[in-house]
């Protein structure tokens, strides 16, 4: 009688088709370089305005940091004035963004129907398709007229609150989408183990469902507000002040940006560049924008992981 030897095992037996190990190698690499690249591409970015700041902030005086205006070719580089007025648009665009993109969302989690949700859904999301100079003349020529200036005899034709109305509708499609996959997300046991102990609809969601996606709702809100601090063209159009801006809480008056300082600074380059430290202003609010959202992000990122619940 023979006995069958079983075959051996070898290393190269275990390391699998060297083709397909060959592949994944290549993907694996192609991804990192994607990732890699991504990575160089902030850090250039950033680096890029260190230059400039750098410039602007050596030779600048103090005193032309706090003045009663933001008008750089006149050496007057009030940072208040823009960052005051960049708060207060996202502040009117977050009173317009919050309750309709929030009830937005959880109508379409926890009220709509599959059909409804359907057709309901894309239709919202065709507002995050629609270019934002578009809403700007939308907000100066339909906004400020009927809405603000209706409401607000005292508003002038080119508002900041025109701006921030503009900017809140621009921002619903992105607060509703983000919000609503946030309550999607939360395990159909926590709502039926609500109705099974008698909560109504309502309470359900307010008491069990918002609070268990709390820290997607405040990835929402902050994407939100990143978008409302660095919108341009709404603000652009219909907040005025494109020349300058003297300083004011007013919203209901003409106003400027971060964002809109930088435009309408840069639409004429070749003389901002002989306007003794214009040009490097406009690096200097790029940083400062840039801070700015880094700080808001990051102070974000530390309350959704202290308030996260996993499932």
């Amino acid at each position: 009688m023979t006995t069958l030897e079983a075959p051996r095992v070898t290393l190269a037996d275990l390391g699998g088709d060297r083709k397909r190990t060959r592949t994944e190698r290549n993907v694996r690499y192609a991804l990192f370089g994607a990732a890699f690249t991504s990575i160089l591409i902030s850090a250039a970015i950033v680096f890029s305005l260190i230059g400039e700041t750098w410039t602007f902030v050596s030779q600048v005086e103090l005193s032309q940091l706090w003045t009663d205006g933001w008008f750089p070719r006149r050496g007057m580089y009030d940072v208040k004035t823009i960052v005051v007025g960049s708060l207060l648009i996202s502040a009117v665009a977050m009173l317009v963004a919050i309750p309709l993109g929030l009830g937005a969302a959880v109508f379409l989690s926890e009220y709509a129907s599959p059909r409804v949700r359907k057709v309901l859904k894309p239709t919202l999301e065709i507002l995050a398709g629609i270019p934002s100079v578009v809403l700007g003349f939308f907000a100066l020529s339909f906004v400020s007229p009927q809405i603000v200036q209706r409401f607000f005899s005292e508003a002038t034709a080119f508002s900041m609150a025109a701006a921030g109305i503009g900017v809140g509708i621009l921002v619903i499609p992105l607060m509703a989408t983000v919000s609503e996959d946030a309550m999607r997300s939360v395990p159909h046991a926590l709502r039926e183990a609500s109705t099974g102990i008698g909560a109504r609809k309502i309470t359900t969601t307010v008491k069990v469902v918002i609070p268990a996606a709390v820290s997607g709702l405040v990835a929402a809100f902050i994407v939100a507000v990143s978008r409302a601090i660095g919108e341009t063209m709404v603000v652009f159009i219909a907040a005025g002040a494109t020349g300058g801006s003297l300083f004011s809480v007013d919203i209901f008056g003409p106003g400027q940006t971060m964002t809109a300082a930088m435009a309408s600074q840069a639409a004429g380059t070749d003389q901002v560049r002989g306007e003794a430290l214009t040009f490097q202003s406009l690096f200097f609010v790029g940083m400062l924008l840039f801070l700015f959202t880094l700080g808001l992000n990051t102070a974000a990122d530390r309350f959704v992981r202290r308030v996260r619940q996993a499932y």
